[in-house]
Order: structure tokens, then C-alpha cells, then sequence
């Protein structure tokens, strides 16, 4: 018996030793696996878990970098900038709720139901009003109110307020580019923000008398554009003035160099206030301050680049480049308009009912005479006329830059007939932009070469005083100098001796083409009246279209608008230094 009782004693012991020494062993990889564990932790992840604990102990406040400088071709500044700040508050700093609630409900204009709920919500950081003027904003600096941030900011403000506004555009509440040049050259203009850091303790109050780390801004780089106020505003005076004395719905103007591309001016009367974009002002002068998105993007649509139109008679400059082009038409070439000509099954009149009579082909120009058209138009037939489309580049955007421009709306090749190619030949049946227009005529008149539409010129960085000038592509030979010598010889002849008359300027040479086209649906009476000038004549220096939209009354753009060209020549021409001749 006492040997089974012993035998029991050593087996126990026994499993007890080896408890101890599996729970011993168990123990010591537990700590090895600590160790190893913590080693990792402040060895190998040391820097990950400072960064995350100087984040938590750290918070950031911007320091708003300084948008571009927007200048037009003289040095003016057309979009600038003036100082504002933001106020926001931190929830776990504020010491009394109710005075600082009071204070910025006063000081702001906001109800103070909104400015509680701000400043109740626990946050890091809770934004309550941007823009704020200086005046303002220093006001509440000097209350010293806890948990109140005043951080400087800027402001986008344009100091000639409605002028060219669909062109140089505006920003958003942060400050980047929504429209016109403004968006165009965003990545320009904006800059790099900088930070101030400050320290907090762990219930996020800041530390006071700890050195703050600051990174410094990156302001924006400066635009310089061909955009000039004078010229702009001579241009929108005109425009307003022939609107309201025809009492049409719009009107529009554009002035460029057609041997660069440069533009002057692009017009697009009623203009709206850049620094209100989102506010309306009707014909009565009350302003909507809710209208809805469909009621700006129409107000902030650019015309000029994204709307389409038939460009009528103008388009006959393109038509006789092409013909001169073929050899299919000389200047003494002759012709006979009865006041109608049949195409197929078609009779299609000349503006002059009783027709034009006998004629050579400079005449058929200066008297915009449609049968003539059409006879050169078929002279071409349809592969050549497309051929020169595409020379004229008529079938492309013309790469200005800015946003929304809309591309030309022609048939296709296979669709086009005998009547459909007749009424290409004088302008109808399609539609392009006004800035197309331009562009592709610059090419002919110019002595050949193509031009991209701009106002880009160059990028200023004010820090260093350099200028990196902006570069566009252009092609040569589009047409033979003896074919652009002879439609500026043409074209002259318009406004001397036919339908552009009143595009006659004493002291310069001005070539012109008029253009009247009825707008869809047909026989609705409603008509875009138009003229294409440029001076001086043998070497052109700046073009201009002008469009009258729906004009009451008399709509021929011969009648309404070639004196318009005049005005503007008048102002512009000495204005750029161009001298008079005899």
C-alpha cells in the first residue's frame, strides 16, 4: 500500500515539474514574442507611429497663396486680387460659447441659430464665414475671442467689373478658375498653399509659447493676354449702341490681328458682372440673386466660341479663295444674274429681285450677287470645294483657348447634291462659329499662312521677372500670294464701290464683305446681320467681325452693320498706331 502511495507522490511530482517548466516555457516565449514585438515597434516603426503622434498633437491652418495676376496688352490689370480672411472656430478652445456666438452673429450678418450649431458641433475645426473684408476680419482679431481662428485669404476681384466678362471668366469661392481664362490658365494662375503648424495637447487645445512650423506659400504665376481694355470697351460701347438702336436681342464683336491670332476684343453685349457672377440683373434692373444653373450657363455662355450660325454672304470670301485656288474663276470672268438661277428642280433668287444683268466676277463680288456664287461654287464641284474646306481649315475648332468652343456643322460629302453645294457656295446650309470665320479668312488675307485664335501671350513669374512667351502652331502656303493679293484687291473693292459702303473709312484702305443670314427656322423673320472688315487693305493689321442678332427693322448687314466696322476702324486704327494714307 504505501508503495502505490509513493509511487502516486513521485508521479504527481513529477507532472508538476513539467507544468511548471511547460508554463515557464510558455512564459518566456510570450515575452520573447513581446520583445520582439516592441523592438519592431520602436525600432523599425518608430518613425511611422512619430508621425502619426506628431499629427495627433499637430494642426495645420492654411496660409492661402496669392492667385495670378490677369493683365491685358498694356499693363492693365484685369483680374486681381484683395486681401480677406476666413474665420473659423475650434470647438475645444472656445472658453465662452455665448460670447463668441454673439460676436459672430453680429459682426458676419448670419443668424446666429447657424452660428450656434457651428459652434456647438464638436470638430476639429468648423469654417463659419470666407471672404470676410479686412475690416471686418480685423475687428474680430482684435476681440481676442478663444477658439476664434482669423486666417488670411484672398479674394478674386476684377476691376473693370463687367467688362469681357465671358472672356476673362471668374472664380469660385476657392478661387479656382469656373470659366473664361480664368479656368483656361488655372494651373497657371493658382498657387501652393502654406501651412502654420501648431501643437496641442491631448484634448486638442493648443499649446501656447511652442515655436509653430510654417510653410511658406507658392504664389501663382501672372498671365499676360492680348486682351486690350481700350480697344474691348470701343468695341462693347459699339455693340450696345447698335443693339439698342435696332433693339436686337444681341450683339456681338470680335477684333484680332489676323497675322498672329492675337485677340483685342471679343464682345458679347448684355455683359454680366464678374464680381457678382452668380447674381442676374434683367432689362428692368432687378437683380435675382437665386437664379437656377440653367440661368447662368446661359448668362456666362460665350457666343462667340459656342454658337453656331450660318454665316451668309461672308462665307463668299472663302468660296472665291478656293476658286481663285482651282484657276476655275478670274477676276474679269463674266456672268449674267436675271435675279434667279435654277439648280436642278430649284429656283434660287439674288437679294436683288431684278437681278444684277451682265457682270464680271469683281462685280458679282461687290454686289454679293448669289447666282454668281453658285455658278463658281458649281465650277469647283463638290470634291474641290471640300478640298479647300479642310485647306481653310473650316472643318476644325480653331484652338483658341478658352472653354466651350463649338465645332462647324456641314454635311457630309456623300449627302451633297447640286442644290446643296449651291447654297454652300453663298453661305447657307451649314453653320460655324464666328470665331471660325475669322480665323480661316485671316489665312487668305494674310498672304497665306494659318493663325490660332488667342489671348494667351505669356506667363510672368512676378517673384523672378521672367516671361515665358506662349507659342502656337501655324501652316503656310493655305493659299498663293497672288490669290491673297487679289481678294484684299476684292475685298477693298467692296467697301469702296459695293455692298460694304458704309464700311468706307477717309484715310484707310478697308476691306469688307457683308452678310445677311435668316435664321431656323426659314421665313420665321429673324435675321443675323453681319460684316467682315479689315485694315489697312495691302497689309492687315486688325480684322473685325461684327453680328447684329435678330435686328428689328432693316436687317441687311450691309445697312446696320458695316458702319459699325467703320466706328471701330476709326477708334482702333490710330489707336494702334496705323497711319492714315491718301
Amino acid at each position: 500500500m504505501e508503495k502505490v502511495h509513493g509511487s502516486r507522490d513521485r508521479m504527481f511530482k513529477t507532472f508538476q515539474r513539467q507544468s511548471l517548466t511547460f508554463v515557464m516555457l510558455i512564459v518566456i516565449i510570450c515575452c520573447l514574442v513581446l520583445c520582439i514585438r516592441l523592438a519592431y515597434l520602436m525600432i523599425y516603426k518608430a518613425e511611422h507611429y512619430g508621425v502619426m503622434a506628431k499629427e495627433l498633437h499637430e494642426r495645420e491652418r492654411a496660409i492661402k497663396a496669392r492667385r495670378g495676376v490677369i493683365y491685358d496688352r498694356t499693363g492693365n490689370v484685369i483680374a486681381g486680387n484683395v486681401s480677406v480672411s476666413t474665420i473659423s472656430v475650434i470647438h475645444s478652445q472656445i472658453k465662452n460659447p455665448e460670447k463668441v456666438i454673439a460676436a459672430l452673429s453680429s459682426e458676419l450678418g448670419i443668424d446666429e441659430a447657424e452660428v450656434r450649431k457651428k459652434v456647438e458641433k464638436v470638430s476639429l475645426r468648423e469654417k463659419i464665414k470666407s471672404n470676410v473684408p479686412k475690416e471686418i476680419s480685423d475687428k474680430i482679431r482684435e476681440m481676442g475671442l478663444a477658439g476664434v481662428m482669423v486666417d488670411e485669404d484672398y479674394k478674386r476681384y476684377y476691376p473693370y467689373n463687367t467688362l469681357a466678362s465671358h472672356v476673362i471668366g471668374f472664380t469660385g469661392a476657392d478661387n479656382q478658375g469656373i470659366i473664361g481664362l480664368e479656368v483656361s490658365y488655372d494651373k497657371y494662375l493658382q498657387g501652393i498653399d502654406g501651412a502654420i503648424l501648431t501643437l496641442t495637447n491631448a484634448t486638442g487645445v493648443e499649446i501656447e509659447n511652442v515655436a509653430e512650423d510654417r510653410r511658406e506659400p507658392v504664389n501663382g504665376n501672372s498671365l499676360i493676354v492680348s486682351l486690350d481694355v481700350n480697344i474691348q470697351q470701343y468695341a462693347e460701347q459699339a455693340a450696345q449702341r447698335v443693339m439698342e438702336q435696332k433693339s436686337a436681342l444681341a450683339a456681338r464683336i470680335i477684333v484680332m490681328n489676323p497675322q498672329d491670332g492675337r485677340i483685342y476684343a471679343m464682345v458679347n453685349v448684355p455683359e454680366f458682372s464678374l464680381n457678382s457672377p452668380f447674381e442676374i440683373t434683367d432689362s428692368d434692373g432687378i437683380i435675382n440673386k437665386t437664379p437656377t444653373m440653367e440661368q447662368l450657363n446661359n448668362m456666362w455662355r460665350n457666343p462667340c466660341i459656342s454658337d453656331t450660325y450660318e454665316p451668309g454672304s461672308t462665307f463668299k470670301i472663302i468660296t472665291s479663295a478656293a476658286a481663285f485656288e482651282e484657276g476655275v474663276v478670274s477676276v474679269e470672268d463674266r456672268f449674267n444674274c436675271p435675279g434667279f438661277i435654277t439648280v436642278e428642280d430649284r429656283r434660287i433668287r439674288c437679294h436683288k429681285v431684278g437681278g444684277h444683268g451682265a457682270q464680271n466676277f469683281k462685280e458679282g463680288i461687290m454686289n454679293s450677287c448669289n447666282p454668281v456664287f453658285i455658278t463658281v461654287g458649281s465650277r469647283l464641284g463638290i470634291d474641290n470645294f471640300y478640298k479647300y474646306l479642310e485647306r481653310f481649315e473650316i472643318m476644325k475648332k480653331t484652338g483658341v483657348d478658352l472653354p466651350g468652343e463649338a465645332g462647324t456643322i456641314f454635311h457630309n460629302p456623300k449627302n451633297v447634291g447640286a442644290v446643296e453645294l449651291a447654297t454652300i457656295s453663298f453661305g447657307q446650309s451649314f453653320q460655324l462659329t464666328p470665331l471660325r470665320l475669322m480665323a480661316s479668312v485671316s489665312a487668305i488675307v494674310n498672304g497665306g499662312h494659318t493663325v490660332v485664335p488667342h489671348f494667351g501671350v505669356g506667363i510672368y513669374d512676378e517673384a523672378s521677372g521672367k516671361i515665358t512667351n506662349l507659342e502656337y502652331k501655324s501652316s503656310d502656303n493655305v493659299v498663293s500670294n497672288e490669290t491673297s493679293d487679289t481678294m484684299r484687291y476684292l475685298l477693298e473693292s467692296v467697301v469702296s464701290e459695293g455692298t460694304g459702303r458704309k464700311a468706307f473709312l477717309e484715310g484707310y484702305h478697308v476691306g469688307a464683305k457683308t452678310g445677311t443670314s435668316e435664321k431656323l427656322p426659314r421665313r420665321s423673320g429673324k435675321y443675323i446681320a453681319s460684316c467682315l472688315g479689315f485694315a489697312p487693305a495691302d497689309n492687315p493689321q486688325v480684322m473685325a467681325l461684327v453680328l447684329i442678332d435678330e435686328p428689328q427693322g432693316i436687317y441687311y448687314g450691309g445697312t446696320i452693320a458695316a458702319p459699325v466696322i467703320a466706328e471701330l476702324f476709326d477708334n482702333i486704327l490710330s489707336y494702334l498706331g496705323v497711319e492714315k494714307k491718301q
